[in-house]
């Protein structure tokens, strides 16, 4: 604890980098999966080959990912935020498919038997009832891209994996790492209870 008394300031603003970054990834990361997955949800056949190139993303270590982008985009914040949106792309994605295809054909029906335009059919029906389902990816999707911004660090981003490396490469320097640890933890404690707050809210009661 005396890391955190001693060092406020500087743990505040990594802090702030690191939700900064998390945030931002995230955001694009729903931006690309919603019309991604409208796209396969329509056209089943283009389901199989972007899931498959998803997952091959997905196995892909994040470090050595992050490497294959520093040609496109050098060592930045950009690299991390890039390699965040792809890794939670699989996931998102996933679960947005099961979300509307767990929705029941005869309430489909029923919404284009009452004249519903495709907004409407949207925003009124396929969204509420695939939004928990959907939520549940995006606490995973945030959980996972809390954990690569730390690793993100190596790469100039920022953020709290700055306390990480430094304690590893400062020999003995254990109070970085474990404040370094327990901020990361946190961050993704306090995304996870949120998300899963609003997933309950959002869950249609029978």
């Amino acid at each position: 604890m005396s890391y955190f008394l001693q060092n406020p300031a500087l743990i505040l603003e990594l802090l702030l980098e690191h939700l900064q970054m998390t945030a931002t990834a995230l955001g694009l990361a729903v931006l690309i999966a919603v019309p991604l997955t409208w796209l396969i949800y329509h056209y089943t056949w283009l389901q199989s080959p972007i899931m498959g190139v998803l997952g091959v993303i997905y196995t892909i270590p994040s470090l050595a990912l992050m490497i294959l982008l520093i040609p496109l985009f050098g060592l930045s914040v950009t690299t991390a935020i890039v390699a965040m949106v792809l890794y939670a792309q699989v996931i998102l994605v996933r679960n947005l498919l099961a979300g509307l295809q767990s929705i029941p054909q005869p309430m489909l029906e029923a919404a284009q038997a009452m004249g519903m335009s495709a907004w409407q059919y949207w925003w009124q029906v396929q969204m509420p009832l695939m939004l928990p389902i959907f939520l549940a990816g995006v606490r995973l999707a945030a959980t996972i891209i809390i954990a690569l911004g730390t690793i993100a660090a190596k790469f100039g981003a920022g953020g709290l994996g700055v306390l990480l490396f430094e304690g590893i490469a400062q020999a003995g320097r254990y109070d970085k790492i474990w404040a370094g640890t327990i901020v990361v933890s946190g961050v993704a404690i306090a995304f996870n209870a949120l998300l899963w707050f609003l997933e309950q809210q959002l869950t249609p009661k029978r």
